[in-house]
């Protein structure tokens, strides 16, 4: 089981991805509206994994991304937007993100996604 942190600036997709990762086994340890709560969360749960959306008010969440790569090289972070893939996605995986997911998210998709970015 790992502990997960959620990141997305709707409260509906944060509910909708820690119902299917909880179902799935994984511990989601806590929940982020913005970039700003994303770093501080990390920083304090130091979970296994983040789920992190591109698009969000403020920061988003490329540049979240970088900020939690500064903190924690190591971080394993899983991108996941509305926005098709293309420049984003490769800014988003030159910068340390470990996988990309386009919404709507499929259980299926979000496990195996899951799985291979805690493998790295």
């Amino acid at each position: 089981m790992s502990r997960i942190l959620v990141v997305d600036d709707a409260q509906i997709m944060r509910n909708i991805l820690s119902s299917m990762l909880e179902e799935a086994g994984h511990e989601v340890v806590g929940h982020a509206a913005n970039a700003e709560e994303a770093l501080a969360l990390y920083i304090q749960l130091k979970p296994d994994l983040v789920t992190l959306d591109i698009l969000m008010e403020g920061a988003d969440g490329v540049t979240c991304l970088k900020n939690i790569i500064q903190e924690d090289p190591q971080a394993r972070v899983l991108m996941i937007t509305a926005q098709g893939h293309g420049p984003i996605e490769q800014e988003a995986r030159e910068s340390g993100a470990k996988g990309y997911i386009a919404k709507p998210i499929e259980r299926e998709q979000l496990q195996t996604a899951v799985n291979q970015a805690l493998a790295e």
